[in-house]
């Protein structure tokens, strides 16, 4: 595929998702990310798209919101090793809310094995990947439909959740950034979004890398309410996203790195092969509250401080 081609479907792809990560854009166009970053640095000199943390966004600072055909499509692999990984923090018995997004769907998939589980959700998906589930109880908000991602949103969703207390929410995003927290591009989900967030103890956000530094329209989730962040290794390159990551543990964010397994980044095979996580084990503090710890013992506080900044150094060098 010559230059031209190549650049002409990168730009279609990007204005068709808002935003693609590199990975897939090599796997599409069928080249290396080197390529592929090359020409994303053409587009934007001529002003056709902006370069994020290992992707590329449409122009203008703000990325607009996918549709769900297209991001069930976005970093399969990530999403599923990141679903993994969160599945293993719910316990036989709990309850918790899920919210909105393809990467929280994976997660409820991982979840209809879990006996006892009570899951308070605004997403058809969600409740659809329960449906069947053995011992394990779902409970939706009402609301108003919206087409675009399945979710349920407005003043009777919001107003369902009031009085509620759960152990935990997991929600995703449009975008996570060490200053604004978790955001998304649409008001009526930010708004019942942070809804579930009052209705639980800890926060724990599922995001890709190509979200991490991404900022829209609406916040959802401040920095300092985020108990965990589970997302998986950015590419190498990726210095920004590795410094994102490091922006968000020195807030005080508890971070897991799952790995993928999958160099293509489009496919959800190939996961025995997956690199295994890594863990922060840094608690979090919030404002006003006591100091969240990890359900196993941990070190010293400043040992803590010390195995974290060395992990993502350990990040930014690859």
């Amino acid at each position: 595929m010559f230059a031209a081609e190549r650049r002409q479907l990168i730009l279609e792809m990007v204005r068709a998702n808002g935003a693609v990560s590199l990975r897939e854009l090599a796997r599409v166009v069928q080249t290396s990310e080197v390529t592929v970053r090359r020409d994303v640095r053409a587009l934007e000199a001529e002003g056709l798209l902006d370069r994020r943390h290992g992707g590329a966004v449409l122009p203008g600072g703000f990325t607009r919101e996918s549709g769900f055909p297209q991001k069930s499509h976005l970093a399969t692999a990530e999403k599923t090793a990141i679903a993994d990984v969160a599945a293993g923090l719910v316990e036989e018995g709990e309850a918790v809310v899920v919210g909105a997004g393809t990467t929280t769907q994976e997660l409820a998939r991982r979840l209809a094995r879990v006996p006892g589980l009570t899951v308070v959700t605004n997403s058809l998906l969600v409740a659809q990947a329960l449906a069947h589930a053995n011992r394990v109880e779902v409970v939706m908000t009402g609301g108003t439909l919206r087409g675009s991602n399945y979710a349920l949103v407005g003043s009777g969703a919001e107003q369902s959740l009031q009085g509620l207390r759960v152990s935990r929410a997991f929600l995703s995003g449009s975008g996570l950034t060490a200053e604004r927290g978790l955001s998304t591009s649409n008001m009526l989900s930010a708004s019942v979004d942070r809804a579930l967030v009052q209705a639980a103890a800890e926060v724990v956000v599922l995001a890709d890398h190509t979200k991490l530094g991404t900022d829209t329209m609406f916040q959802t989730v401040p920095t300092d309410v985020i108990t965990r962040l589970v997302t998986d290794e950015p590419p190498p390159h990726d210095d920004r996203a590795c410094a994102e990551l490091q922006a968000l543990a020195d807030q005080g964010v508890q971070i897991t790195v799952a790995g993928s397994g999958a160099s293509g980044g489009g496919s959800g095979e190939g996961m025995a092969g997956r690199r295994p996580r890594r863990e922060s084990p840094l608690p979090v503090q919030r404002r006003g509250g006591p100091t969240a710890q990890l359900r196993s013992a941990a070190p010293p506080l400043h040992e803590q401080q010390q195995a974290e900044r060395a992990r993502v150094a350990d990040l930014r060098r690859r």
